[in-house]
């Protein structure tokens, strides 16, 4: 059934999970065949390159698109989340709306589904030097819109005219898996502010295909329920044991098995024994072990993204001054770790999965002073 959040907040009490006390209830009733492919089998992409998604739509390149689309395919991955950028789209609407027809093709030709995000609530002011510096060591992820323009009601016509824009094209478009109105918005509530007016946009231009929001936690994402969403979303990139995230995805087991709304885990990538903290310490564990998550949301067959398909430096300039490395495929189709492959592939029913492993920092990344280093 759908629900609303009540209605959610009272099948959680009333099976005892753990969604809103921080306890779980033990279990197992879970798909434990290797061999049953999992629904939703993808992967957060941003070109290697590119450290904000201004950049990988200034700087688009068919080219770089269809090979890594292909690395994908390669896992048989059939679903891609990334976003789109409301900073190119000021600049340049044609080009950005060829790049994205171009991107939604190549996937489908892969048998790959896009979620697009349209805002992004991690980083820093979309300045034009923080949008374009490419720099490996100073490159950071921007907002989108500014918090200028989020905290300005008055100054939200112009996001609007992004969203009804991007809804006149693609809403009804098959290509799409889903539409996210913005990533991780219910941390600031002057954020959500605007992220629920431009849901409402999206509800008042709806299509076929569904929506949703980007959310940290099954119960931030809750909130989002009496907005109309579609999906609910959450994300755990580093829990810090295997029973922790156990623990979480029986919760998702039994909830999901009670409502109607798809729950899908949109950010993961492995155990480890560090947090979200600004120290700038070097940490052991920086290197990716998408194998030691990969057998839990097999086992619990739930719907989910790895971040990241291309392996590059952190995301966050937190994460990248500890150190931290993220991702999968080298430019040349090299692979950071064959198993994890092997893992991430054998979601798909089938692990077989041969190529190059080369443990090793990319060699343009030579200017972070990285543990290997």
């Amino acid at each position: 059934m759908a629900v609303t959040r009540r209605q959610f907040v009272q099948l959680s009490s009333a099976t005892g999970l753990g969604l809103l006390t921080g306890s779980s209830t033990p279990g197992t009733n879970s798909n434990e065949r290797d061999d049953v492919p999992v629904d939703v089998r993808g992967a957060l992409y941003l070109p290697t390159r590119d450290f904000n998604f201004y950049q990988m739509w200034a700087n688009y390149s068919p080219e770089i698109i269809e090979r890594d689309l292909g690395y994908a395919a390669r896992l048989n991955l059939n679903a891609i989340r990334t976003w789109v950028s409301y900073e190119f789209w000021l600049e340049n609407k044609k080009a950005h709306q060829n790049a994205i027809d171009h991107f939604l093709t190549t996937a489908a030709d892969k048998n790959i589904s896009v979620l697009f995000s349209l805002f992004e609530n991690v980083g820093t002011k979309p300045t034009h030097k923080n949008v374009t510096d490419t720099n490996p060591q100073t490159a950071p992820p921007v907002r989108s819109p500014s918090l200028k323009v989020v905290q300005n009601p008055n100054q939200w016509a112009k996001p609007r005219q992004f969203v009804q824009w991007f809804m006149d094209r693609y809403r009804s478009d098959e290509r799409l898996l889903a539409i996210e109105v913005m990533n991780e918005p219910g941390w600031r509530k002057d954020v959500k502010k605007f992220a629920k007016d431009m849901f409402q946009t999206l509800v008042q231009n709806r299509g076929t295909v569904p929506l949703t929001v980007g959310a940290t936690s099954l119960i931030t994402s809750v909130d989002y329920l009496d907005w109309g969403s579609d999906i609910l979303q959450f994300h755990y990139n580093y829990p810090s044991s295997k029973q922790i995230f156990r623990d979480l995805l029986q919760d998702h087991h039994e909830l999901s098995s009670k409502i109607e709304q798809p729950i899908w885990l949109t950010e993961w990538q492995k155990v480890a024994s560090f947090g979200w903290s600004n120290s700038n310490q070097k940490v052991k564990d920086w290197y990716p072990d998408y194998s030691s998550l990969t057998p839990l949301i097999r086992k619990y067959s739930i719907g989910n993204f790895f971040w990241s398909l291309m392996l590059k430096p952190a995301y966050t300039l937190p994460m990248r001054r500890k150190g931290v490395l993220n991702g999968l495929f080298y430019e040349d189709g090299a692979v950071w770790s064959l198993e994890d492959a092997r893992e991430i592939k054998a979601m798909s029913g089938n692990r077989a999965f041969s190529g190059v492993e080369r443990k090793e920092w990319p060699t343009w990344t030579s200017s972070i002073k990285h543990p290997q280093s």
